[in-house]
């Protein structure tokens, strides 16, 4: 059985987009979908002593191409600005993390993301941060980029199109699925459907208190190589899930 996945470009991704990725076989890369306005798309939070902020980049929908995530480009700002948004984000980063556990473990390559390169589109950014934290949880998966192949459709269509032209036989979806995915075109097609409900662990972190929905970054720099386990905790593992497809 092959199960297929797939999750949009986000910005600084969470833990439960990971198990997604987990769980399947091959995962689609949605990089060419509308891109979302105080979504997940550009931002996500971090860690502080007395909660979290959010870490959002600035980005220029009038000067974009269209709305679509590929065409998303970031606001031109001077590297040389005290208001620089990716030196901001990494000071952010370092100040909140620099004393936890394993964070010099990632924060080489992290990092030179932001201070060796100058991101013009959005979606490169999240491709980047995508294929590293994926790498330094251990997850290997065949990955699609939707934008190059010639899928077609929207919403539930899209993702069905994903499973037959990847010779899919089951879809993971998330959690949110249930408010558009029309079973039955699934079951016309001899598709099996599964909806992700991702329990988030609770782990140690760096500050007093415990506060869920972060990005993945924030469980690697406080549990290292234990992350993709922790990850996992109370959660369906991919053998399972074959089993209750079949």
């Amino acid at each position: 059985m092959k199960i297929i996945s797939g999750h949009q470009a986000v910005y600084l991704p969470w833990l439960g987009l990971f198990h997604k990725l987990y769980l399947c076989d091959t995962f689609v890369y949605m990089d060419t979908v509308q891109y979302l306005h105080n979504d997940f798309n550009n931002r996500n939070k971090i860690r502080i002593p007395d909660g979290w902020i959010w870490l959002s980049v600035p980005v220029d929908q009038k000067n974009s191409r269209s709305k679509m995530l590929n065409d998303i480009i970031i606001k031109d700002q001077n590297p040389e600005s005290k208001d620089y948004w990716q030196a901001k984000h990494w000071k952010s980063i370092e100040v909140n993390y620099c004393k936890s556990k394993y964070f010099e473990d990632y924060a080489g390559n992290l990092e030179k993301m932001y201070t060796e390169t100058k991101w013009e589109k959005l979606v490169d950014l999240c491709w980047a941060q995508f294929n590293f934290f994926a790498g330094a949880l251990g997850i290997k998966r065949e990955i699609i980029r939707m934008s190059e192949v010639p899928f077609k459709g929207v919403k539930d269509e899209l993702v069905l199109d994903h499973c037959m032209k990847l010779n899919g036989d089951a879809v993971v979806f998330g959690a949110l699925g249930r408010d558009y995915v029309r079973e039955e075109l699934f079951t016309e097609n001899r598709k099996k459907i599964y909806f992700q409900q991702y329990i988030h662990p609770q782990y140690q972190q760096r500050f007093k208190g415990f506060e869920p929905y972060m990005t993945i970054a924030d469980l690697l720099f406080n549990h290292g190589p234990d992350s993709m386990d922790i990850l996992l905790s109370g959660n369906i593992t991919q053998s399972q899930l074959r089993s209750e497809l079949l």
